[in-house]
């Protein structure tokens, strides 16, 4: 059984979402039998690089007052340390991820995908690292495992995974998503948003059960 999560590294609930997900496959009886996908999605496509602290940025974007705006950082702070994730406030700052996402897109080549993807999200909330710039990402992407020349070449060419990356933009349009974090299970079921353990646990043994018989 196939499960596709699209994410993105800027969003706080992709963060919190993807380490309930894992809780909830954990406690999934055929969690051996699942295959776990990750996908790109940009909440801001348009965004360029720079150092406009995040939360000006976002309540900015969404026309909320700066006390809204860490009220909703902090909200998203007491769920992560639910699930034993840390989550800083304050020092994250505005960027670009489609780099990002191609660097996941070739970590996958190599099997390491779920380990960019979580070196990345622990480098931008839970040390407030500057995950934009090509030194950091180099970085990232040797703590999880990849080779640095490998990595560098990827990054310094930017037509390298990108047609990965719309791929699978388009396809997250193509099935209705809005927003992330999104999980679809065997194609026939999507899950939105960030719900409990036991809500992925649920869905996962209703997907199992509806699987194609082999």
């Amino acid at each position: 059984m196939r499960v596709e999560i699209w994410t993105d590294i800027a969003c706080p609930w992709c963060y919190v979402g993807r380490a309930r997900f894992d809780r909830g496959l954990a406690a999934f009886a055929h969690r051996d039998h699942v295959e776990v996908v990750h996908r790109s999605f940009e909440l801001n496509p348009e965004a360029s690089d720079g150092d406009v602290p995040i939360i000006d940025a976002v309540a900015a974007q969404y026309g909320r007052t700066r006390e809204q705006q860490v009220a909703r950082e902090e909200q998203a702070a007491a769920m992560a340390r639910e699930v034993g994730l840390e989550y800083r406030i304050g020092g994250r700052v505005f960027g670009n991820t489609f780099d990002l996402h191609r660097l996941a897109h070739f970590a996958k080549t190599h099997g390491r995908q779920a380990e960019l993807m979580d070196v990345a999200f622990r480098a931008n909330f839970a040390e407030e690292r500057s995950v934009y710039d090509r030194r950091t990402q180099q970085s990232l992407a040797v703590e999880a495992g990849l080779d640095a020349a490998e990595a560098r070449e990827v990054l310094e060419n930017p037509d390298a995974f990108a047609a990965e990356v719309r791929a699978d933009e388009r396809l997250a349009a193509e099935l209705g998503a809005t927003g992330v974090p999104f999980f679809v299970l065997n194609r026939r079921y999507g899950v939105s948003g960030v719900q409990a353990p036991e809500g992925f646990t649920r869905a996962l043994e209703q997907a199992w059960a509806d699987r194609p018989a082999a």
